[in-house]
């Protein structure tokens, strides 16, 4: 498939020569490379071929056809743990992202299952990390997506992960509190779990004094079993905030094993993204990847209303951590 890229720029956005624009924006070709898809008229302003020096103002389009590019290599043995008229419940492996997104598009989720399962618009109702292995809902139909959204809005999806973290966890924790961006991290996807009650009861309602850019998050938290300096625990998300549990578990001083982002070093992530981690960062991450694991996903069907549960195993790479 051939990924259309369209962008609008922002009101204030400065003026801007089309080719310093792509050249910037866009590092997957070299300057000399956007020059010659610009003289080959590859590339739309306001849906007409325009010249590499042509200054862009706020509100125009810029328009292409992302091709030749190369995509990281990923895992793409999904399996289908169901699938209806109106439905698919599909086992995730870890390293293959949901979306299109930066390099990613063809080597998706959303790609894969239009391609080899010949679905013309899977909406993926609930989402998991790249990293992220485990179960997920995809809708074939608008209807239908809103119906399982609205079971995940008012709380009526029961979703059980399995995470590995460093250290003894407690036996059993339940977390209410704040979810907003870490205003101590130089990474601007990493978040920050803040807690208004960690006690045996489960605590519903918020405080009602949210801290800036706060989400409210719940998560149940039971350890399964400690062995070599990992708990094996299982997380009940109540909520379904942007790294929830990876975060909370972070902020409370139980790293997950595998974790570049909210791991043991906060500058491990950057070496990641430059492809320089360490041999010592990569003893203590343990695994290539952040040893989360979707489990458990129970709904009811859209169309039938009946209770549906299904379980995925824990992959072999999480199992083997925790092997005594």
């Amino acid at each position: 498939m051939k990924r259309r890229i369209k962008i609008t720029l922002p009101p204030g956005q400065k003026e801007v020569v089309l080719l310093d624009f792509l050249a910037s924006r866009f590092t997957y070709h070299t300057r000399d490379q956007w020059n010659e898809r610009i003289a080959e008229q590859r590339v739309l302003v306001n849906d007409t071929p325009a010249a590499a020096g042509r200054l862009l103002l706020a509100g125009e389009t810029v328009e292409f056809i992302a091709q030749d590019v190369a995509e990281p290599p990923v895992c793409f043995d999904i399996a289908v743990v169901f699938e209806d008229y109106d439905l698919m419940v599909i086992n995730k492996p870890a390293n293959l992202p949901c979306h299109p997104a930066g390099r990613y598009f063809n080597h998706t989720l959303w790609a894969l299952l239009k391609t080899r399962h010949c679905l013309e618009a899977p909406i993926l109702v609930n989402r998991l990390d790249r990293e992220t292995s485990g179960l997920l809902v995809v809708a074939k139909h608008p209807g239908v997506e809103a119906k399982c959204r609205a079971q995940f809005a008012r709380r009526q999806v029961v979703k059980r992960y399995i995470v590995l973290v460093e250290g003894v966890f407690p036996d059993s924790l339940q977390a209410r509190g704040w979810m907003r961006p870490d205003p101590e991290s130089g990474v601007h996807k990493r978040r920050r779990f803040e807690p208004v009650a960690l006690t045996p009861e489960p605590r519903t309602l918020p405080s009602p004094d949210a801290p800036p850019g706060g989400e409210w998050a719940e998560t149940d938290f039971r350890r399964l079993n400690y062995v070599n300096g990992v708990s094996e625990v299982e997380a009940i998300l109540h909520t379904g905030r942007l790294h929830q549990i990876r975060a909370t578990l972070h902020s409370l001083g139980f790293p997950v094993v595998g974790d570049k982002l909210y791991g043991p070093d906060p500058m491990m992530f950057v070496r990641f993204c430059t492809d320089s981690l360490t041999a010592e960062d990569r003893r203590l991450l343990r695994m290539d990847r952040q040893a989360l694991h979707a489990m458990e996903l129970e709904f009811r069907h859209p169309g039938t209303d009946q209770l549906m549960r299904f379980e995925a195993p824990l992959p072999p790479d999480m199992a083997a951590i925790i092997v005594t």
